[in-house]
């Protein structure tokens, strides 16, 4: 099986309350990936800002734009003059009181592939998404870009086997979650590590189950309640790319660092070869997944 490599890297960075000052940061962080041969790079989820839904507050909505819009239209040109496929999530103003959290991909020249919105809603203590998002209405398509088809996803949506099978049902070669998780100072260093190994795990899972790559990114650093109410989130950070038996392919800490890794797109043919999930799926028996609840 000829080998099929693509060199990605993903962005882990953290964020302060100047959103000029975050975009310059992830302008030269872009340049700095693609000039070490990165192919692809993936950005942590809403990079442009703080995580704003520790809250609910009204006026951020200001932050909400059309897609295309200046936020959009300035990463298409970043992707054509690197010449980078670039995959980024936005807070998509749709509609006046219809928003989105979206993530947009753009191909090796500066086109928009496609976009995604994000399907998986939560509402918990610090993120209070409900409020500002609307569930993704596009479905779990994959976008075609000159590098492969990409099975792109967001965050909550990371906890979902059905989401990902979905994605891999549909073709993607390529499983990606841009991400903004962390812990609360309230929880004790047991319950944060336990947290932690979920995170990483599900998604390996994910990987294995599907036979495909998967690479998560996610932000770090202290980020205070705005509301002054509780602990505020540490995003702990711990990006990583494993390739489709879930093996580690490169792993960050909880520093700001872009990470490099190489996936072999091809391993999934391999791998699928000997470990035949979709073709021994019992799809007359599952019916009862459709279901909320089997009471």
């Amino acid at each position: 099986m000829k080998a099929r490599p693509l060199d990605i890297a993903l962005l882990q960075q953290a964020r302060g309350e100047d959103r000029k000052a975050n975009d310059q940061a992830t302008r030269k962080a872009i340049a700095r990936a693609a000039r070490d041969g990165a192919q692809l790079i993936l950005l942590g989820e809403l990079h442009r800002d703080r995580y704003f839904c520790q809250q609910e507050a009204p006026d951020r909505f200001d932050l909400a734009e059309p897609i295309p819009g200046p936020g959009s239209e300035a990463l298409s040109r970043l992707a054509a003059k690197h010449q980078v496929v670039l995959v980024a999530t936005l807070f998509e103003r749709r509609a006046a009181g219809l928003h989105h959290n979206t993530a947009v991909v753009f191909d090796t020249d500066g086109s928009l592939a496609g976009r995604y919105r994000k399907m998986h809603i939560p509402d918990d203590p610090g993120y209070h998404e409900k409020y500002y998002f609307t569930p993704g209405d596009l479905g779990f398509t994959p976008i075609d870009t000159r590098i492969g088809r990409l099975g792109v996803l967001i965050c909550w949506d990371q906890w979902f086997p059905e989401a990902a099978r979905l994605m891999a049902l549909a073709g993607a070669e390529l499983l990606l979650y841009p991400t903004a998780i962390g812990w609360d100072r309230g929880d004790d260093p047991a319950e944060q590590r336990r947290q932690l190994n979920a995170w990483i795990h599900i998604q390996r899972g994910h990987a294995i189950a599907n036979g495909l790559p998967v690479a998560a990114c996610n932000r770090v650093g202290h980020e205070p309640d705005p509301g002054g109410r509780g602990h505020g989130i540490d995003f702990w950070g711990h990006s990583f790319a494993c390739g489709p038996q879930g093996e580690l392919l490169a792993q960050a800490d909880e520093h700001e660092q872009i990470l490099h890794a190489r996936i072999d797109l091809a391993r999934s043919e391999t791998v699928r070869r000997i470990w035949p999930y979709l073709r021994d799926r019992r799809i007359d028996a599952y019916q009862e997944l459709q279901q909320r609840f089997i009471d």
